[in-house]
């Protein structure tokens, strides 16, 4: 049976993280937002055109063409033994929307499973202040949970780590905010459809990971 997976998780959650690791393991694709959006506009389709409008006057993408990318996405063949979305659907209207979407792709041989990786405050704005990007190579670091090997530069690429602008505490609880209104309604919209799985984000990368693998 085809198997598809959705990731909730506020910012800071590991929700990346463990998406990755999840979709290398399980060989299908991991699907982000961001990554469907560079990937439609890069291919120039007909959504991806139009997307790279508002992305070149610094605009936010309107819903429904970021609802269009994902349509386009998931009619693709790698689809067709299951996906992991991350990122996406980040309201009711888009989950509304997404379940269209599933229904044109599947012929009822589709298993869907909402993972929600629950963080608490504290964890999560901790997380974000000790987080620090290599400036060459993307990767991500945490000074107090996943340092690296020497302070202040990447392991993989040795490139300087730095602290984002927006990797400050008044920031993240703003986007924290948002979040809750935003995207944590969608827990209440799929436990009712009983497809969702809490698991503890306040822990190990590792140990939040094998909770992950026995709960699929």
């Amino acid at each position: 049976m085809k198997n598809e997976f959705i990731f909730l998780g506020a910012p800071a959650s590991g929700k990346g993280t463990q998406t990755k690791k999840l979709a290398e393991d399980l060989s299908i694709p991991h699907i982000d937002t961001g990554g469907m959006l560079r990937t439609a506009v890069a291919d120039g389709t007909e959504f991806g055109k139009i997307a790279k409008s508002y992305m070149d006057q610094g605009k936010l993408v309107p819903a429904e063409i970021v609802v269009g990318i994902v349509r386009e996405r998931l009619h693709k063949s790698d689809c067709n033994n299951g996906f992991i979305l991350d990122g996406f659907p980040r309201s009711i209207e888009q989950a509304e929307a997404l379940e269209k979407i599933l229904g044109e792709i599947n012929n009822n041989d589709a298993k869907t499973l909402v993972v929600n990786i629950d963080t608490s405050e504290d964890v999560l704005i901790e997380r974000i202040i000790n987080r620090r990007s290599c400036k060459d190579c993307g990767a991500i670091y945490n000074i107090k949970f996943l340092p690296a090997k020497v302070a202040g530069i990447c392991d993989k690429c040795g490139g300087e780590l730095v602290q984002r602008k927006d990797d400050t505490e008044g920031v993240a609880k703003s986007r924290l905010e948002t979040y809750k209104m935003q995207t944590q309604p969608l827990i209440k919209f799929y436990s009712d459809k009983n497809i969702l799985v809490n698991i503890d984000g306040n822990r190990e990368v590792d140990q939040i990971y094998e909770d992950i693998k026995q709960n699929i």
